[in-house]
């Protein structure tokens, strides 16, 4: 019994209509792989230091460049499509929502984009470059979905089991043609094929898994695993393009892709050679924004470590001024108690708390020396005090009545 090769259909059409709005299966897998490469490459950057959310900013600046780079290519290398005898025209140039843009050009427009995005946010472009690489791989195997559901980049016709069919297609005009973009397949099929789009798919992906770990194993930077990228995806894209018989501009007999791939993987593989080795620091990755911080940042902390210090040293003070009240508080209570002692021989004496007037009142006019003769006589009862007070004129008291004998003239 004879058994038929089991081959893979392709989708029955790469367009839907939602009214007069066309949903293209080639632009949603487009930026299916555009918001992938974005997600990885800000958690990468992140990871090294960088600040997050800078990716999608200097995204802005990549995507479109390098959608019109990656049109450009394409129009370049296969521009008998458009303008040789009977070409498309201008029309169809522009319209890059139907298929047709070269990685190479992709590439080369996006870091000139990079560059400018990065200049901006005063980032290393080499460093942007190696987060974004393992995301970008990844992005191109997901955009080769495209390139499946449009029937396009097919390779040569094969009996392999593992054939790819690419089906008759009715456009909405009634032509049938399996190149038609627009059409839906009459279930009829025209050929089997290579699927080189899978080829590729698959290329890619396991260039993204040796990027992942050839990254954390080597710690690349400085543009080295970028490069590394570059130079892998050359070995699978020139092995695909001996595989392709599209319409393609053709040098010697040998596509146009397959010179580039060469070309560039040998300047790939220098350019890691050259390059700086380990990574770069991550203060570097942190740009003009971070930079701009920091001095706020600095002054903040000094002035939370002047305002800690005033507060210690006001706490210090308070601490100081209560044991200095303290000490004058038991000064007055020792300067109080000698002021009584006269008081307990029977003289009449003025309280403590008046002493400060009598002391002003000495500020004012020099108390003058009293003779003895001045002095009153004392009562009997303080017979035994005038001893004391004669011996130790010192000590005699500071009352108001003192001072008031004192000065004759003035009562």
């Amino acid at each position: 019994m004879t058994t038929l090769p089991t081959y893979f259909p392709s989708p029955p059409q790469g367009v839907w209509h939602l009214g007069p709005l066309p949903i293209r299966a080639y632009a949603l897998f487009i930026i299916t792989g555009i918001v992938v490469a974005l997600l990885i490459g800000d958690r990468r950057w992140e990871a090294r230091g960088g600040q997050r959310g800078v990716i999608y900013d200097i995204a802005l600046w990549v995507v479109p460049f390098g959608l019109v780079g990656g049109r450009l290519y394409h129009l370049a290398t296969d521009w008998r499509t458009y303008w040789g005898p009977g070409g498309a025209g201008l029309g169809a140039a522009v319209r890059i929502w139907d298929g047709g843009l070269g990685i190479w050009g992709a590439v080369a427009l996006g870091c000139v984009g990079g560059w400018i995005g990065c200049r901006r946010h005063g980032i290393p472009l080499p460093a942007f470059t190696d987060a974004v690489a393992p995301g970008l791989v990844l992005a191109q195997a997901i955009g080769r979905l495209g390139n499946y559901f449009n029937q396009e980049l097919y390779g040569r016709e094969t009996t392999l089991p593992w054939g790819l069919e690419i089906f008759y297609r009715r456009d909405p005009s009634g032509y049938i043609d399996p190149h038609s973009l627009d059409g839906v397949s009459t279930g009829q099929v025209a050929l089997v094929v290579q699927p080189t789009f899978l080829y590729e798919l698959i290329w890619n992906v396991v260039v993204f898994v040796i990027l992942i770990y050839v990254d954390r194993r080597f710690a690349l930077g400085h543009g080295r695993l970028f490069a590394l990228y570059v130079a892998s995806y050359c070995i699978g894209r020139f092995g695909v393009e001996l595989l392709r018989d599209d319409t393609a501009t053709h040098i010697a007999g040998i596509r146009i892709n397959s010179f580039t791939s060469t070309f560039v993987f040998i300047g790939a593989v220098v350019y890691i050679m050259v390059a700086p080795r380990g990574r770069e620091a991550p203060e570097s990755l942190r740009g003009k924004e971070d930079a701009a911080e920091e001095p706020a940042r600095e002054f903040a902390t000094v002035a939370a470590g002047e305002a800690s210090t005033a507060a210690v040293a006001a706490g210090s003070d308070a601490d100081q001024g209560e044991a200095e009240d303290a000490e004058v508080g038991e000064a007055e209570d020792a300067e109080g108690a000698e002021a009584e002692e006269p008081e307990k021989a029977g003289e009449p004496e003025a309280p403590g708390a008046e002493e400060p007037e009598a002391d002003e009142a000495e500020a004012e006019e020099p108390r003058a020396e009293a003779p003895e003769a001045d002095e009153p006589e004392p009562t009997p009862a303080q017979d035994s005090a005038e001893p004391a007070s004669a011996a130790e004129p010192s000590k005699a008291p500071r009352g108001r009545w003192r001072l008031r004998r004192n000065r004759p003239s003035n009562s």
